[in-house]
């Protein structure tokens, strides 16, 4: 969770604000700042030595920069002589200080303020006559490392963001995921691999395209440093908010990750990694948001390069985009002969079902099914995100699934595993409990059938018993004195003439002949009938609640007789006293 205390400080900048600038601007002052601060806070201690060794390298003749970053103990550096606090003592030219601060980081910080659009604010603010008072405000606050942690300096960027999010009426799940949701796909990820990861000197690589402010990527390092203190997680991710992606890697920088790793853009349309393979993936893509903007690229790559690119499998409908993000972090996968990859995304419930045989989405569906790469899907609670209270899943994809796992997926229905937070964020009422994770990783670990209460919890099933054929049904026509009509021409010479009015389909499941469920479903009903088998589709589907239903059977009728002779009598008592 966010320091309560240091959230509500950073937000009362916003009161400076108020008047001068619009309630959905107040992010674009506010977040650069706390960036620049938290900078300005980790290199206090080192900026004598940096500028010594600037002095020394200078008059030496040489390129001073790899001096500077051993000197300052971090991958950046600032050369300017003043740190933030000591900015203040002319109010008259903050503005020209400030601008020449900023100039004065490397270049890979001057990068994250460009992304900021920072010189913009600073412009404004001089103009307003507030740049003094903000930063003031800002240079009177601790955001040191030792006293505000990585962890807890994302959770407050985090804080900060939905409100802004909420203020301009901007969609706040596309910037971050609940933390104990990353937790949980983190654990299911790791899960298998605690005894690979717990070697010395072993280094994993984790990639997210859609990085938001860095969420998923700290908590996975925070996971893996807690098995692992030795181990090193190298982090890759993409971003297409210009603020997030600002935010993610000033949080990357602090924490020594090497930052042109998170690149900027949009990861369907131009992949900013293209190439590069991973040992770990995790995602949390839009729900439901459509890909009009970025169609022709993407049509383009799926016809030129098919199975060579990121979607042979197929294209889903244009207004949902989530199973291209699928596509996309399959293409990612380090291929088995070299140790595969374990990937977690989550997803809302249409990729599971929308979409009939022969369609793009049951075609994505059936690449991943029938190539044995899905190990689980775990049905989460509803309101667990800050912009939607719908249903979301995590599917857990691998490409070096145990034998134990091999040509089978693992269903978990974890939709009762919530407790009700103190205050609601958003749409976001409930939460997962560190109990409640434990309980879905065991579930995972475990691999087995479980049922509590009579409700299945944990359902195993052969890859195939997602697949159907869907057939197509004929009727023959007939004439006014209902004599079948034949055709007269080319193949249909001779042969029963069908009838479109009544053409039917039906889905039969792969693991059933066709032959015997027509004569068994079909025939009884219509002796005439024949099968198209032109016209017959492979589809796959994953109706996930259909699997975890419970019959209630309806209560006797004579109880239920019972009970509204009840209240039948009590209304007419009631009748009755007013008449009286």
């Amino acid at each position: 969770m966010a320091d309560p205390n240091l959230s509500s400080f950073l937000w009362s900048v916003a009161d400076l604000l108020r008047g001068d600038y619009k309630q959905s601007e107040y992010g674009k002052v506010i977040l650069p700042f706390t960036v620049l601060r938290r900078l300005d806070c980790v290199l206090e201690a080192t900026r004598p030595a940096v500028l010594k060794e600037k002095e020394i390298r200078e008059k030496a003749g040489l390129n001073p920069e790899p001096f500077l970053l051993r000197q300052s103990g971090q991958l950046f550096y600032n050369v300017y002589p003043k740190g933030l606090t000591e900015l203040m003592g002319d109010s008259a030219n903050i503005g020209v200080y400030l601008r020449a601060y900023l100039d004065a980081f490397s270049a890979n910080v001057r990068d994250i303020f460009e992304s900021f659009e920072f010189i913009a604010q600073i412009d404004k603010l001089e103009k307003t006559g507030l740049l003094y008072l903000i930063t003031e405000k800002f240079k009177n606050i601790d955001l040191h490392p030792e006293g505000v942690s990585n962890a807890q300096m994302g959770a407050v960027f985090e804080e900060l963001i939905r409100k802004f999010a909420e203020l301009s009426n901007e969609t706040a799940g596309e910037h971050f995921t609940p933390r104990e949701v990353i937790r949980l796909m983190v654990n299911l990820l790791f899960i298998k691999d605690d005894e690979a990861l717990t070697k010395p000197g072993v280094v994993r690589s984790l990639y997210d395209p859609t990085a938001g402010t860095g969420g998923m990527l700290s908590v996975a390092e925070e996971h893996l440093a807690e098995i692992n203190p030795r181990a090193r997680l190298v982090m890759y991710g993409q971003e297409l908010n210009p603020e997030s992606y600002a935010i993610c890697k000033a949080d990357m920088l602090i924490k020594g990750q090497d930052i042109s790793n998170i690149v900027f853009g949009n990861t369907l349309s131009a992949d900013g990694l293209h190439g590069k393979h991973f040992d770990y993936m995790l995602s949390n893509p839009p729900f439901g948001v459509e890909w009009k903007k970025i169609e022709k690229e993407i049509r383009k790559e799926a016809e030129q390069q098919g199975f060579n690119g990121r979607f042979g499998p197929g294209l889903p409908r244009v207004s949902d985009g989530s199973l291209l993000f699928l596509m996309h972090l399959i293409s990612k996968m380090r291929p088995a002969v070299d140790g595969g990859s374990r990937f977690g995304i989550v997803l809302n419930g249409s990729p599971l079902f929308t979409g009939g045989a022969g369609s793009g989405e049951s075609e994505i569906r059936r690449y991943v099914l029938e190539n044995d790469l899905v190990e689980a899907i775990i049905g989460l609670p509803t309101d667990m995100f800050y912009n939607t209270g719908i249903s979301t899943y995590v599917w857990i994809v691998s490409n070096r699934k145990p034998a134990a796992r091999k040509g089978k997926v693992q269903l978990i229905d974890a939709s009762s595993f919530w407790q009700k937070m103190r205050k609601s964020l958003g749409s976001k009422r409930k939460e997962l409990s560190s109990e409640h994770i434990e309980d879905i990783t065991r579930l995972f670990g475990n691999f087995n059938e479980v049922t509590r209460d009579g409700v299945p919890i944990s359902r195993i099933f052969q890859n195939e018993a997602f697949g159907y054929r869907t057939i197509t049904i004929e009727r023959p026509e007939r004439d006014a004195k209902g004599k079948i009509v034949l055709g007269t021409k080319g193949k249909t010479k001779g042969q029963p003439i069908p009838d479109s009015t009544l053409r039917d389909t039906e889905n039969v499941p792969l693991s059933e002949e066709v032959e015997t469920y027509f004569k068994r479903e079909v025939l009884p009903h219509a002796a005439d009938a024949w099968i198209d088998h032109d016209k017959t589709k492979v589809g796959y589907e994953i109706p996930f609640n259909r699997h975890f239903y419970v019959f209630q059977p309806p209560r006797p009728l004579s109880e239920i007789d019972a009970e509204l002779k009840g209240v039948t009598d009590r209304i007419l008592a009631m009748i009755g006293g007013l008449t009286k």
